[in-house]
């Protein structure tokens, strides 16, 4: 097995790609969708960050998340958003997908895939890569026409900021990064 090693900095902002087991369609349900939303709120209200923009497809999330100021630890995070909605999920009637002997013996649960894709964002124009890949992401994966069609998405609050208008991106291209963890 590979030696992975996150590159962490205190404060710095982070592309994150979240995956389902197997890739299930398990967003396509609404107390998946409504689980994960408080799990979410849940973890942010103990271990707080800044979360600019989100997106949550059927069997898959990608997040845009700025860390605290002398915090880098975001897998504590993921590793608690991941635990809340599989307890509260199954509690609420939810099932799992069976797993492997291999699996169970690590104590993993047929819900998420067992880790999760970062990226360190490096500047402000990754930063908006990043940003445009995941408003765009439910275009790009045939789900709608257009980003504001999408309503599991950041990007309808972003447009009530005033960050991107309501028909973005129009004609123009949008200029996605190279690597996001799909």
């Amino acid at each position: 097995m590979p030696n992975y090693v996150r590159w962490r900095e205190d404060g710095a902002s982070y592309f994150f790609t979240v995956v389902t087991h197997r890739r299930r369609k398990l967003f396509s349900d609404a107390h998946a969708r409504r689980t994960l939303r408080r799990a979410f709120v849940r973890v942010r209200q103990r271990n707080p960050f800044d979360m600019f923009a989100c997106v949550l497809l059927p069997d898959h999330l990608h997040c845009l998340w700025t860390m605290p100021d002398g915090d880098d630890d975001f897998p504590i995070r993921w590793a608690a958003i991941k635990r809340l909605f599989t307890k509260e999920y199954l509690a609420g009637g939810g099932r799992e997908l069976p797993v492997s002997a291999d699996r169970r013996k690590h104590r993993e649960r047929g819900i998420w895939q067992a880790r999760y894709w970062e990226h360190r964002i490096r500047n402000e124009i990754d930063w908006l890569r990043h940003r445009d890949y995941i408003h765009f992401n439910p275009v790009k994966h045939g789900l709608v026409a257009e980003p504001s069609q999408w309503p599991w998405s950041s990007f309808h609050r972003h447009v009530q900021l005033g960050w991107l208008d309501p028909d973005w991106p129009g004609t123009s291209k949008v200029d996605m990064p190279d690597n996001t963890g799909e």
